[in-house]
């Protein structure tokens, strides 16, 4: 891994979580034009537009910030690390958070400009619902799995597809189309378009999607126990073998499991 400053990483994170949520939201957009009476073709159309943009976004941070994208990945990867001294610091959680919920928050008014709306329009979509908020659990609690698995069995280098290809996936699985990410949440509540969510409906999505990271984590933790697998880094991108590492000492960004 790179030496990266913190503020780069940061930065990277915000322009990633934007990137994302720009492509969320401007694909539900544009389905919603192309698509306008054919609401499961619109879902088709974000849904792909989404799993290949999340791919090729992590990809593109990922080697400056690790491509977390995502408050509940840096959460558990914290959390995970907290042992061993090998996940994020508090220092850079606390830096990371703030610039992937700013990040979704821009994401969704680049989106809106881009096709001819106001800035900011606040989404009127209730999901206030049980069987939405299972759906969250459930979605997160995969994510967190699929990302956590394969950094602990060595295998990083998939995570950018297997990422893109579990959230296409769990659009159509999950009764909520898998938000599982508090900063796209957020962002997509300054969008009262295909993909918007009412502000009101947030806290407990967010909520719920603790709930899932949770579940995930603990799943990890019994399956993929430390020492168990080959080591891997908690990167969403594979940047280096752990013999470089141990050379050059602990760093100051995400670190392996």
């Amino acid at each position: 891994m790179n030496g990266a400053s913190l503020a780069r990483r940061a930065l990277a994170e915000l322009v990633g979580t934007g990137l994302l949520v720009t492509t969320v939201v401007g694909s539900g957009i544009a389905a919603a034009r192309l698509s306008p009476h054919d609401v499961g073709l619109q879902l088709a159309e974000n849904a792909a537009a989404t799993a290949a943009g999340l791919a090729v976004i992590i990809l593109l941070v990922g080697p400056v910030s690790g491509g977390h994208l995502n408050p509940v990945i840096s959460a558990v990867d914290w959390a995970l690390g907290r042992r061993s001294r090998t996940g994020l610091s508090a220092r850079d959680l606390a830096a990371y958070v703030p610039a992937q919920v700013l990040g979704g928050i821009g994401g969704a008014v680049l989106a809106n400009l881009m096709f001819g709306l106001p800035a900011v329009t606040a989404a009127q979509t209730d999901r206030s619902a049980g069987h939405l908020w299972l759906g969250e659990v459930v979605a997160t609690a995969g994510l967190v799995a699929v990302v956590f698995a394969l950094v602990r069995t060595g295998r990083t280098g998939l995570v950018p597809p297997a990422v893109g290809a579990y959230i296409g996936a769990a659009y159509w699985f999950t009764s909520s189309t898998s938000f599982a990410n508090p900063a796209v949440t957020v962002g997509r509540a300054f969008s009262d378009t295909f993909a918007g969510i009412a502000p009101s409906s947030v806290p407990a999505f967010v909520g719920f999607q603790i709930v899932g990271a949770v579940v995930g984590a603990a799943f990890v933790l019994v399956a993929y126990p430390v020492g168990g697998w080959p080591a891997g880094h908690t990167d969403l991108v594979d940047r280096g073998t752990e013999a470089e590492i141990g050379r050059q000492g602990r760093r100051d960004r995400p670190v392996p499991l």
